[in-house]
């Protein structure tokens, strides 16, 4: 491992307002950590993640595979020392200390600001934002005066430290300091000043959830993906559609139970993901799939979108066929397809339609469907 991540999320927050602190009220629908851990499990290199929690949060956040979590200090410098001393076994070359309540940083902005200490360009780098409104000086509510803003910046994080240095200058450090920055400067570090990024605001009043808020919905992720299959009719008598049983004189031929809405619906989520097929994940050649319920290919595919940080918004299932009717079974199938993906039933849509007896489908010969997902990154 190279390259580590310590996320600060110990603070209390009172001025965020709300009955939890801030790193743990909603946001965008989930909690404002969770924004933060899932930006940099997206940015590349990170090996692992030290999350630095209050005592009293411990019970909040479920045990993840790639995080460790760490008991905070009375202050924040001694809780990004408990965090660098967590990660003394593990050695990373470099580490990146940031706040919980930035939950808008980029995951390319996260890996901008590691190069500059991975690559040797500096031994610790930090973003910052130029200064460029008027400063002034108050006093009684009134003006008092004016500040120079020349050389000044709004700090921000992550920053990037050479593990090693920046252990070392913690383990030095008396007292409480702004940030890492003032500590390895005391250490005598020179610290590299990088391009901030405005969208990387930090949570502090009531207001700037809603600014997040706009922030992340501007970052958002949506993709649509379609799929489309076909199964010809065979002996039998019944065919599965989109998970539900349906007595018939005639059966759907295919490798597994020919569920031909539930392929379509499954190859949809992989087109939006661009993860190929079913073919690609579930090969026909492979014998263990013959006959196999098409369930399986459809929650696979959904704990696909999960892995990779999408939840499903909606899904729209057509099947096209002469017979049977569907409208009678729409209802089930919706039923269905929910207890399968997780997805609402209000956002799942199955509906049918013929081809005026034209075409394979309208001569009797087979079933056809085509569906329509659509992904939001979480």
């Amino acid at each position: 491992m190279t390259t580590a991540a310590i996320i600060v999320a110990a603070g209390r927050g009172t001025r965020a307002g709300g009955d939890l602190p801030k790193q743990w009220q909603m946001l965008a629908g989930r909690r404002v950590v969770d924004h933060t851990l899932d930006a940099f499990r997206a940015a590349p290199g990170i090996g692992r993640i030290v999350l630095v929690l209050h005592p009293e949060d411990i019970a909040r956040f479920a045990p993840a595979d790639d995080v460790t979590v760490v008991i905070g200090g009375d202050t924040r410098a001694q809780s990004v020392r408990n965090g660098l001393e967590a990660l003394t076994a593990h050695d990373p070359a470099t580490v990146l200390i940031h706040d919980a309540a930035r939950p808008c940083v980029k995951p390319a902005h996260i890996a901008r600001i590691a190069s500059a200490v991975s690559d040797g360009t500096a031994r610790a780098a930090a973003p910052a934002l130029a200064v460029t409104d008027a400063l002034w000086q108050g006093q009684d509510g009134c003006v008092a005066g004016t500040q120079d803003r020349t050389g000044l910046y709004r700090a921000q994080t992550p920053q990037a430290f050479s593990f090693r240095d920046i252990l070392l200058a913690h383990r030095a450090h008396q007292g409480d300091a702004a940030d890492d920055v003032e500590v390895a400067r005391a250490a005598g570090i020179d610290v590299m000043i990088v391009g901030g990024d405005e969208d990387n605001l930090k949570i502090t009043g009531p207001e700037d959830f809603a600014r997040a808020e706009n922030i992340k919905r501007d970052q958002m992720d949506i993709r649509t993906g379609s799929g489309y299959d076909v199964h010809r009719f065979g002996s039998g008598d019944h065919i599965m559609l989109c998970g539900v049983k349906i007595p018939h004189e005639r059966g759907l031929q295919g490798h597994s139970d020919a569920d031909v809405g539930m392929h379509a619906l499954t190859d949809a989520i992989y087109g939006a993901l661009a993860e190929g097929d079913i073919g690609r994940h579930f090969p026909p050649s492979d014998p263990q799939w013959k006959g196999a319920e098409s369930h399986i290919f459809l929650s696979h595919a959904v704990r696909l979108a999960g892995d990779n940080r999408f939840e499903i918004n909606n899904m729209d299932v057509t099947l096209i066929c002469e017979q049977p009717k569907i409208g009678p079974h729409a209802d089930s199938m919706r039923r269905a397809l929910s207890a399968i993906t997780g997805v609402a039933l209000e956002r799942i849509s199955v509906k049918a339609t013929t081809s005026e007896r034209l075409g394979f489908t309208g001569r009797g010969e087979g079933i056809a469907a085509q569906a329509v997902v659509t992904l939001v990154s979480r």
